[in-house]
């Protein structure tokens, strides 16, 4: 099983990243997918979700309206537009793949917003 988020960099506020995750070893149609974040000295947050057809999704009231996460269930990716990024939106971002069976977790990437 893997999970590969890329995607990640340094902006500066205001501008806009997308990050994806690319699955693999199972079977992704199955699993709601979920972006978490976790800055330093804060604990993990959940950011967005999407259920596992697509048809559903959730956002943290703080990326409400900024962020949009989308799947393609064909390639077995999963990606979080980010618009009008923030400094406080400066996080490792956490791919999650999630079932009532389980779920798995990608490494992460680095996302840092500053001037």
């Amino acid at each position: 099983v893997q999970l590969v988020e890329s995607g990640g960099g340094l902006v500066q506020p205001g501008e806009s990243l997308t990050l994806s995750c690319a699955a693999s070893g199972f079977t992704f149609s199955e699993y709601s997918m979920r972006w978490h974040r976790q800055a330093p000295g804060k604990e993990r947050q959940l950011v967005a979700s999407i259920s596992s057809r697509g048809g559903s999704t959730n956002y943290a009231d703080s990326v409400k309206g900024r962020f949009t996460i989308s799947r393609d269930n064909a390639k077995n990716t999963v990606s979080l537009q980010m618009n009008s990024l923030k400094p406080e939106d400066t996080a490792v971002y956490y791919c999650r793949a999630f079932s009532i069976r389980g779920g798995y977790w990608g490494q992460g990437t680095q996302v840092t917003v500053s001037s």
